[in-house]
């Protein structure tokens, strides 16, 4: 009997995953962005990454005609731009402290744990989602612990020892 869609959901939730926001910007410089936890690396060398976006995003076609993603690794104290990011608001990014990366433009949240600006190099289909290719070109790290995504909830973690 095949596995259902509850039965995988159930199954992954139990995968505790980082949470972030994807980034970029479309052709007038509007900044579109989205929560995204089907994020991973794919290479080192070359650094690649990947991120699945769902298919019924409205900002996906951005994606698609912009080709640049930024990608930002939130940190444990920020939930509140998870739920921001992952809802339906009009303008996901008032209020919100940003600046356009260097490289591709696409918006870089301020106080997360890391940032990456890529350019998407393929789109995949994947089910009910775009599987996104991208080539990093700048990355910027701080000390700081993430916020996770298990089972539903949020999280954090601190390394051992």
């Amino acid at each position: 009997m095949p596995v259902t869609p509850i039965e995988f959901k159930a199954a992954m939730g139990r995968f505790a995953a980082g949470v972030t926001v994807v980034t970029t910007v479309d052709a007038s410089g509007k900044a579109w962005g989205l929560t995204v936890t089907a994020f991973s690396s794919v290479s080192l060398d070359p650094p690649l990454c990947l991120a699945c976006i769902d298919r019924r995003a409205a900002s996906l076609e951005v994606f698609r005609a912009s080709r640049k993603l930024g990608v930002n690794m939130l940190a444990a104290d920020q939930e509140e731009l998870s739920a921001r990011f992952a809802s339906r608001l009009e303008d996901k990014f008032a209020g919100v402290a940003w600046a356009p990366g260097p490289v591709t433009g696409s918006p870089l949240l301020a106080g997360v744990v890391a940032t990456l600006e890529c350019r998407i190099v393929d789109f995949l289909g994947g089910g009910d989602h775009d599987i996104l290719i991208a080539s990093v070109e700048t990355v910027t790290t701080r000390d700081a612990l993430p916020l996770v995504y298990f089972q539903g909830r949020y999280g954090d973690v601190a390394p051992r020892g």
